[in-house]
Order: C-alpha cells, then sequence, then structure tokens
C-alpha cells in the first residue's frame, strides 16, 4: 500500500511521486558541492596549522619544510573548492537538460595524489625536524 510518501524504490532506481527525481537530485548535488567547500576549507585550515602555527609552537629548525608543506596543503584545498565548482556547474547543467555529468577520472585522482603526497612530506618533514 502506498502511503502517499515520496519513498524511492532501489530495485527500480526511480522516485514514486517524483518521476525523474530532480528535485532530490539536485538537492542531493548541492550537499555535494558544500562537501567540496568542507574538504577544501580543512585542507586550508590544515595548511593554516602545519604551516604557521606548528612552526611557531615547536621552534624546530624544520620550521621552512612545515611552512613549504602548510602551502601545499593551502593550493590543494583552494583546488578542491574550485573543482567542486566546476562539478556543481556540470551536474547542475546535465539535470537541466535531462542527463548525467559522470566524474573525471583525471580530477579526483590528482587531487588524491598531491593529498597523498603532500600527507607523506608532512610525516618526513616532522620526522627530520
Amino acid at each position: 500500500m502506498e502511503s502517499g510518501n515520496d519513498t524511492t524504490d532501489p530495485l527500480e532506481g526511480r522516485t514514486h511521486g517524483d518521476p525523474d527525481g530532480s528535485r532530490r537530485t539536485a538537492l542531493a548535488n548541492e550537499r555535494t558541492y558544500l562537501a567540496w567547500w568542507r574538504s577544501g576549507l580543512s585542507a586550508i585550515a590544515l595548511a593554516v596549522a602545519i604551516g604557521a602555527v606548528l612552526p611557531q609552537l615547536t621552534g624546530v629548525e624544520g620550521g621552512a619544510g612545515l611552512v613549504a608543506v602548510g602551502v601545499g596543503f593551502g593550493v590543494l584545498g583552494v583546488a578542491v573548492v574550485l573543482y567542486g565548482a566546476v562539478r556543481e556547474r556540470a551536474v547542475a547543467n546535465a539535470l537541466a537538460a535531462g542527463g548525467y555529468a559522470p566524474l573525471s577520472r583525471f580530477a579526483p585522482v590528482l587531487l588524491a595524489a598531491a593529498a597523498a603526497l603532500l600527507g607523506v612530506a608532512a610525516v618526513v618533514v616532522v620526522l627530520v625536524s
């Protein structure tokens, strides 16, 4: 029995009461965009912590290395926010046209590789210091 609620049937992959699911998909796109923002802002906050706060707190000789890693995380954070904006527009345009915008294989791999390299660099700089 249908209760009149909008429910998704996972077997059919469509939404009852909202045949094209466009409202839910648009809201999901907004939530995903905000997740890109959170991730980017987290990387920028990490950049400040590693590049500015940590060298002052520790007073170690490796301050220049920590600043360099901090700058790298700052650049990564800005790149994540910008890519999130580009991705949000692509998905919104595809939804408006009734289509789908697949996620690029290149950008997420590049961002993940940069984050991994910066993480390794941070550990190395801290260990060497």
